[in-house]
């Protein structure tokens, strides 16, 4: 992984110096809420229901076991006990004392680690498919681009205050596995028939009150041209960008009101008026950035081992783990662990400080020290020996943390809804809870398959409720929380956004209306038809009927 440069260094220490005096100047009243705010967030911290938070950046979701052992050593410090992972591969710490900020930030920086690119009207922190270098299918390892982006990115004059907050997804493989198309900018690696390196390039996607799915501005941009076409798209994005409206700031809706075909002539008009050498990327410095990704030292091992064979055979507890948890490697011998935030009746995305130094000592031992933060809320073990599995799974699971759901119903992603966030509507939190326990039975899980459930407390959709095949969406109807239920969305390569249903429900009525609706799809499903699959070929209709059944 990436390591920081004396000049990342010199960043963020120069960085913590000024915020400390930020912070000291709000305690003592030099400075009033509003004057702090703009400060504060472009250094991490929101102002929540309750108390601040602080979001820390975890660029590409890339981690090491150092870094895990901070945010357990913050968590158990200066929060209450836990951390909570995002849909964009960070960590929030929702309970940490202002005064307590300056602490928490130099313990990160100790570790190559801070809160810039979480917050404020700039771009905000890179994310990438958790499968990055893994993958049989890739292309191209994306992790060196998002690194090559974030050090473009971070603090760059003419794109450190825009419109609107920008959201920007790399991934190298034509199967997506990081909501490319969800985000302000979407590059996907692909190759020419020369077999040279390029960038399929989407703009204005985005959820929230309205939601977009990405649509593609290149399908082929040369590597080396990729900063400058991005700082074309971004200079029309300076220049045209609504200021005037919060909502319709986003470059979503810059996309949608000139339509894709003016907003492609404006990129391209803006990337010829470039000077050649404006943002020419040389060659040295993306071999160096890349010399940072390379594999770690594999054994070379069969394709199988007699250990986990006899593992599958007498444990059937670690069989079904391995059927969801376990995913493939392109390396023989190895697989990548996901460790399950998603326990039954749990929190998605909470870890405990205890359970963050497990999962560090765990790197270590069975992961070359490597752990990734994912975009659904899990963390991911790369790098595990087949061989070495069946241990593995027994100290997840002695941690609470070896839950058999990865991809299953499940495996909910969520915001933290009313119980923290001041711009929610709804709880997020019970909701899901309530489903977990609904869907908890595993062999339910197992015959229905793939479904992604997702749950946001208002409309601005950090739970990314819009690309759910099942979508929850809180909302408040003179004082009381509801919940509208769509259906159809996918954050993936066939990138949709769902359908509502109906009218709002009740939160106790959500957990038996999914229920219904997934048994809806085992009585129509046809032979290998996933749950999406269902939805797009039968439409809405009968899932609804299921949905707002009498009981």
């Amino acid at each position: 992984m990436y390591r920081y440069d004396e000049f990342d260094a010199t960043l963020v220490r120069e960085r913590i110096a000024q915020f400390s005096d930020q912070i000291q100047r709000r305690i003592d009243g030099r400075l009033t809420e509003d004057q702090f705010k703009p400060l504060r967030l472009m250094n991490g911290v929101y102002l929540q229901l309750h108390a601040y938070m602080l979001r820390v950046a975890i660029p590409y979701g890339e981690l090491n076991a150092a870094q895990l052992r901070v945010f357990a050593h913050i968590a158990r410090t200066y929060d209450r006990g836990y951390g909570h992972f995002t849909t964009r591969s960070n960590i929030q710490f929702n309970w940490p004392a202002l005064v307590d900020m300056p602490a928490i930030l130099q313990a990160l920086a100790g570790v190559e680690m801070h809160a810039i690119q979480t917050s404020g009207n700039c771009i905000r922190n890179v994310t990438t498919d958790p499968y990055a270098g893994i993958a049989a299918d890739e292309v191209e390892d994306p992790r060196p681009w998002a690194e090559l982006i974030r050090q473009w990115s971070t603090f760059h004059p003419e794109f450190s205050f825009l419109p609107r907050k920008f959201k920007i997804a790399v991934i190298g493989a034509p199967k997506d596995r990081a909501a490319m198309r969800t985000h302000d900018v979407g590059l996907e690696a692909v190759r020419d028939g020369a077999g040279a390196l390029g960038f399929r390039v989407f703009a204005g996607g985005g959820q929230g009150r309205s939601p977009h799915i990405g649509q593609e501005v290149s399908a082929f941009v040369p590597a080396n041209d990729l900063f400058a076409y991005l700082t074309a798209i971004l200079r029309v994005y300076n220049r045209h960008g609504r200021r005037d409206n919060i909502h319709k700031a986003r470059i979503k809706i810059l996309v949608a009101s000139l339509g894709i075909e003016a907003f492609r002539d404006e990129v391209e008009a803006e990337f010829d008026r470039l000077p050649t050498a404006a943002a020419d990327l040389p060659e040295g410095e993306v071999a160096r950035i890349r010399a940072y990704f390379a594999p770690p030292p594999f054994a070379d091992l069969p394709a199988r081992s007699e250990a986990f064979d006899q593992a599958l055979f007498s444990n059937r507890a670690f069989a079904r783990w391995t059927r969801s948890n376990l995913k493939p490697h392109k390396q023989p011998g190895y697989g990548a662990v996901v460790v399950s935030l998603k326990p039954v009746g749990g929190v998605p995305g909470d870890a405990t400080a205890d359970q963050l130094d497990l999962i560090a000592d765990l790197a270590e031992r069975y992961s070359f020290g490597e752990a990734r933060a994912a975009y659904d809320q899990n963390l991911i073990l790369p790098h595990v020996r087949l061989d070495e599995a069946p241990d593995l799974f027994a100290k997840l699971a002695a941690a609470g943390l070896a839950t058999a759901n990865s991809g299953l119903a499940g495996d909910i992603i969520s915001c933290p809804g009313l119980d923290y966030c001041s711009l929610a509507n709804a709880r997020s939190i019970p909701i899901a809870q309530a489903l977990s326990k609904r869907l908890a039975d595993a062999d339910f899980q197992e015959t229905v398959g793939d479904v992604r459930i997702n749950i946001s407390g208002c409309i601005n959709a950090c739970g990314h409720h819009h690309v759910g095949h099942i979508g929850i969406l809180g909302v408040d109807k003179q004082g009381e929380e509801f919940y509208q239920i769509t259906l159809g969305g996918s954050p993936d390569e066939n990138a949709a956004i769902g359908k509502i249903v109906g009218k709002g429900l009740a939160g106790d009525q959500v957990a038996p209306a999914v229920e219904r609706a997934l048994r809806a799809y085992l009585a129509h499903r046809e032979t290998g038809e996933t749950f999406i699959e269902a939805v797009r070929r039968l439409g809405t209709e009968p899932f609804r009927e299921a949905i707002y059944e009498v009981a």
